[in-house]
This record gives structure tokens, C-alpha cells and sequence, in this order.
């Protein structure tokens, strides 16, 4: 396959799929990317300790597959945290195809 046609394929699909598995708006990203995004955005904080850390994400394909517990309550139950002291998003999505959408709780 000649390269121009190649990277012209490749261009119009980004563009047209680029948003597809994105989840931006579920985490209401404020940066996304269409190509690529890999972000992190905070939510709350509330003083006090954040010594132990958990995370839990979901997962899109397309946009036609999402499977995972992003929720806060997962985050908390991985880390075994009780009181939570922070929370954070992280965003991770390549071309629209294929995306990480993390909650990260921090606190004791």
C-alpha cells in the first residue's frame, strides 16, 4: 500500500473515530486529545492523611464496549482507605479506539 494512502487512512480514521472510546466527558476531561490522551485531573481534596493510595478503572473500546468499576467506592475498597483525603482522575486514550478511565483515591 503507497504510504500517502496509508497515512491518509490512517488520518481519517483518527479523526472520525477520534472520540469514540474517549470518556472525556464522563470525567469531563479538560484536555483531550484526539490522537492521544493520557491526563490526569483532580477532583476533591480535603485535609488530613493520605498515606495509602487505591485506584480502580474502566475500559472502552470504540465506545461500543465499557466494562470495569471506576467508581469512588472500588478505588477505596483497593486501597483499603476509610477516610479519604483525595481524589483524582486519570485518562488515558489512543485514537479513539481504546481508553483507561482511572479514579484515584488517597487518604487512611
Amino acid at each position: 500500500m503507497n504510504k500517502k494512502i496509508a497515512m491518509s487512512v490512517i488520518l481519517s480514521s483518527s479523526l472520525v473515530l477520534g472520540g469514540c472510546a474517549g470518556m472525556g466527558s464522563i470525567g469531563g476531561s479538560m484536555v483531550p486529545g484526539g490522537l492521544y490522551t493520557k491526563s490526569k485531573l483532580p477532583v476533591a481534596s480535603v485535609p488530613g492523611s493520605n498515606s495509602l493510595e487505591g485506584e480502580a478503572c474502566a475500559t472502552s473500546i470504540l465506545g461500543w464496549i465499557a466494562t470495569g468499576d471506576a467508581s469512588v467506592s472500588a478505588a477505596m475498597a483497593n486501597g483499603g482507605i476509610s477516610n479519604v483525603a483525595t481524589i483524582d482522575y486519570k485518562l488515558d486514550n489512543i485514537l479513539g479506539v481504546y481508553a483507561t478511565y482511572c479514579t484515584v483515591v488517597k487518604g487512611s
